[in-house]
């Protein structure tokens, strides 16, 4: 299967100004690849970097040194060196996001919060909401809330609103943080369905999962990760 993601060689540190600038290694040497209908969940103790790697996956952080390719449009772009226009853009096309917490403009409803992605990429408003809705009654969120802001919710709530938006776009590479971490079995069990739907259309998926059921429902394969020598 056509590899969607790749990194090599990939670090990262951070510099601790308020410790005498003591610059910490979090990331070093990371080698991976996740194909086309592959996930791929990070496992390891807290601390080894997985929230770092996945951000640096996403171009939220910048590496120190080497590549993250992503195949975008048929060409393997470089996140760790590209343009932040170009970021963008793969963002916009190619790469989702759907971390823990829901990050939105207040005051815009529910409905339009999801389908936001696919108004932006010129879908008819009325096809874009109507698949916002499904996916919001899919995840147990009533018609009563659709017209509300989702900064009202409760944090169950909002999470699969933010799960919602994460999806509805079909990205051909997704990244997931703790996609479960706030829902009970029910909502946990949409997900995971969410997630082999997904990945049966070809999504390339990477997760960070501590929840042991939902990390075996969902993951192809494990990424182990350790301690960077140099963080001590």
């Amino acid at each position: 299967m056509t590899v969607m993601l790749r990194t090599q060689g990939l670090a990262k540190s951070f510099t601790l100004h308020l410790q005498g600038g003591l610059r910490m290694a979090v990331l070093s040497g990371i080698d991976l690849a996740v194909r086309a209908g592959e996930c791929v969940v990070f496992a390891g103790p807290s601390g080894v970097g997985k929230t770092t790697l996945l951000r640096s996956l996403y171009g939220n952080y910048r590496a120190d040194a080497g590549a993250i390719l992503v195949r975008h449009r048929g060409a393997l772009v470089d996140i760790a060196a590209a343009a932040p226009r170009t970021i963008l853009d793969v963002r916009h096309e190619t790469l989702g996001y759907v971390s823990q917490f829901l990050r939105v403009v207040p005051r815009v409803a529910a409905l339009d919060v999801v389908a936001e992605p696919l108004l932006g990429r010129g879908v008819a408003p009325a096809v874009a909401h109507a698949r916002a809705r499904d996916l919001l009654l899919a995840l147990a969120i009533p018609p009563r809330l659709h017209a509300i802001p989702p900064a009202t919710f409760s944090g169950g709530e909002q999470q699969r609103v933010n799960l919602a938006r994460g999806f509805i776009a079909a990205h051909p590479i997704l990244l997931l943080d703790e996609p479960t971490a706030s829902l009970d079995a029910d909502n946990r069990a949409v997900v995971i369905r969410m997630v082999r739907e997904a990945l049966a259309r070809g999504t390339a998926i990477v997760a960070i999962c501590h929840d042991p059921e939902v990390r075996d429902a969902i993951a192809n394969r494990l990424f182990v990760m350790t301690p960077c020598q140099d963080a001590a």
